[in-house]
């Protein structure tokens, strides 16, 4: 029986050390990505590895998923397969056995989670929006040198040479050749 960590942050410049600090685990998996799925490399190995009578340790529900359904699925699964499931923040633990109580609360808390994300994306949107209305937001800058690629076609190279060579695709080639003309 071993004590397993699960910890997430959602980009790579976040820090991880204060989630489940002061825990005393065996194992440590880790994920510098987003929840909003589980196609996550640190948690398809957590699962891989735990076994019947460990317990995974996450610091709170939104590490381990920004979905409900997928929050719960991945209890289920966990429990089904005889692994105990222990929140921190939330207080809450999940063995298998069924506790009307916690499960309400994991369900509740969920779903303020996926709320949270989608407010989250919603602001966002709308920050977007009315930057680009403002013209303050004008999207990604090219990271395409054009004045190179309409000099070597002027030189007679061929688009699909020139993509090549500066790993971009043909269709920004021919882009850049439209806007130039």
């Amino acid at each position: 029986m071993s004590n397993v960590g699960y910890i997430r942050v959602s980009t790579v410049d976040q820090n991880t050390e204060r989630q489940l600090d002061g825990v005393p685990l065996d194992k440590v998996f880790e994920d510098k990505c987003s929840g909003k799925d589980t196609d996550r490399p640190g948690l398809t190995q957590m699962l891989d590895y735990v076994r019947e009578g460990d317990t995974v340790h996450v610091h709170d529900i939104s590490r381990m998923a920004r979905n409900l359904a997928n929050l719960l699925e991945l209890v289920k699964q966990l429990t089904s397969q005889g692994i105990t499931i222990r929140f921190h923040k939330e207080r809450l633990e999940f063995a298998g056995e069924s506790n009307p109580m916690q499960e309400l609360m994991l369900s509740m808390l969920g779903a303020v989670y996926q709320f949270e994300r989608s407010m989250l994306l919603e602001r966002q949107r709308e920050g977007i929006k009315q930057g680009q209305a403002a013209g303050r937001y004008k999207g990604r800058r090219p990271n395409i040198d054009a004045d190179e690629v309409l000099n070597r076609l002027a030189a007679g190279e061929r688009p699909t040479q020139i993509a090549r060579d500066m790993q971009i695709s043909r269709d920004s080639v021919y882009r850049i050749a439209k806007q130039g003309a």
